[in-house]
């Protein structure tokens, strides 16, 4: 999956002459928390925040502040055909709500924590209608084959697996997401099998 899929392509975006108050408007007006600041061409010059804003929103009132004294000049930036992981570790490394798109040096979306939630979810599954095992896995095992040949045999279609690993030399999880099915005689197989069902 890639960002391209998931980014905003209708990008509200803004003129670095703007004021701080015309910026906070046009986020309120969009219900948006991140702004492109851009030229005549539309090349990414800057980026500002609804926190970058409201913390000199003050001192905008007392001195004549533009939108080019507070944007970030080089902001943290990714590309149509990026993972979807790229993006998210970029967010979470970060510690940033959103990231530019850039294709060519144009701008041509934005992605946010929001969207990325919303393709992991896809991704897993869990919007839809569906049924969840989570089964525990001692250390130095790898029983998945053993645990999906079980959920097939029950005519039970897999929608996503995921690893929850844990500290080293303790028990890990598969959580396995299913398409919404009767879930109590795959637990009771995995059960006689000898797995530790968690959920």
């Amino acid at each position: 999956m890639i960002v391209r899929n998931w980014m905003a392509t209708n990008v509200v975006t803004i003129k670095k002459e703007a004021s701080i108050q015309e910026a906070l408007a046009l986020m309120k007006q969009g219900s948006i928390r991140h702004l492109p600041v851009v030229d005549s061409a539309k090349s990414l010059i800057g980026w500002v925040t609804d926190a970058d804003l409201r913390g000199v929103l003050i001192a905008s009132m007392l001195e004549e502040l533009s939108l080019e004294d507070v944007m970030v000049r080089k902001p943290v930036k990714t590309h149509p055909e990026a993972p979807i992981e790229e993006a998210a570790r970029l967010l979470l490394e970060r510690k940033i709500g959103g990231l530019p798109v850039l294709e060519g040096g144009k701008l041509v979306g934005v992605i946010t924590v929001v969207d990325i939630l919303s393709a992991f979810i896809n991704i897993l599954g869990m919007l839809g209608n569906s049924s969840r095992v989570d089964v525990k896995i001692a250390p130095g095992e790898d029983p998945l084959n053993e645990i999906t040949s079980l959920v097939r045999d029950h005519r039970a279609e897999v929608i996503s697996i995921c690893h929850l690993p844990v500290a080293d030399g303790q028990e890990s999880v598969y959580s396995l997401r299913l398409k919404k099915c009767d879930i109590a005689p795959i637990v009771t197989a995995l059960k006689k099998r000898g797995f530790e069902v968690a959920s």
